[in-house]
């Protein structure tokens, strides 16, 4: 299986300091103290970690849901990461997972069903299980 790799440089001290991260293929960004713990300009960790649940999240979905029988017309999933100052520091506390799918021909229970087995089950959400609380919100569209 691949190892995926991604690089980062900061430079300067926490809160006037500045960074940039770059992968493989072309993803990047910059940031910073105020994008990071404020609501300022730039990218931070937390959005590249809801960006990694939201990806995975809709893959695993679309294939349990083909392996139900049930293949997806569409899957969408928002993933919103929260950190928080717990004691000294922080902590990347909660992974909240709302997703909308288009499926023919299931029934609700059975799609909750496989939602959840899903977030079990995806490898970003395994990596984060027992150190982050990740949340789900499923719903079928038409």
């Amino acid at each position: 299986m691949p190892t995926r790799s991604a690089q980062a440089k900061w430079e300067g001290g926490l809160k006037d300091g500045r960074g940039s991260f770059s992968g493989a293929t072309g993803l990047g960004g910059q940031y910073n103290f105020s994008s990071r713990f404020e609501n300022g300009t730039g990218s931070n960790p937390e959005e590249l970690l809801a960006a990694a649940e939201a990806a995975c999240y809709s893959m695993a979905l679309s294939a349990g849901l083909e392996g139900n029988g049930t293949p997806a017309k569409s899957v969408e999933t928002k993933a919103a990461c929260t950190i928080e100052k717990v004691g000294d520091g922080f902590s990347i506390t909660k992974m909240q997972l709302d997703v909308t799918a288009v499926v023919p021909n299931i029934d609700d229970a059975t799609f909750q069903r496989i939602a959840a087995a899903t977030k079990e089950g995806c490898p970003v959400s395994k990596a984060l299980k027992g150190n982050v609380d990740v949340q789900l919100k499923a719903a079928l569209a038409s």
